[in-house]
């Protein structure tokens, strides 16, 4: 049989070229983390400057906007009462405009009236006489 010492040495030449090929596959992965890591320290210290003010600027604008829409809030307010103040308006005027309407129908027929009468004065249609003209007037007999 072939010599237990062969074995172990062409075991130990084994181990030992596949820990050279691991190492020489580690090195350039190596190399590339490192780079890679160099990269992610460049972008942390970038966001470590740059973060903080952004945040400050989306917390004033979320400040802002939230003024904004309370300031909106009122002008709709103001701009509802506004509405409700000229509809209450309008219905005024419309109950006035009807108000005109009726006293000017009859202010017409008044003023009708009197210029009919006016032209024939030959009519006396007063009251006592229109009495006496109507079927239910009877003088009482002497």
């Amino acid at each position: 049989m072939i010599d237990p010492l062969f074995w172990l040495g062409l075991s130990l030449f084994l181990v030992s070229f596949s820990l050279f090929a691991v190492l020489l596959v580690t090195i350039p992965t190596l190399q590339e983390v490192a780079k890679a890591a160099r990269t992610a320290e460049k972008l942390f210290d970038t966001l470590n400057r740059e973060f903080p003010p952004t945040l400050e600027a989306i917390r004033l604008t979320g400040r802002e906007v939230g003024e904004l829409t309370d300031e909106i809030n009122q002008g709709v307010n103001s701009a509802t009462g506004v509405v409700k103040q000229v509809d209450q308006s309008l219905v005024n005027a419309k109950q006035q405009v009807q108000q005109v309407q009726k006293n000017s129908r009859g202010l017409v027929a008044g003023v009708k009236t009197a210029w009919k009468v006016w032209q024939n004065p030959s009519n006396n249609n007063t009251p006592s006489n229109s009495v006496k003209n109507s079927k239910r007037w009877r003088e009482p007999k002497s």
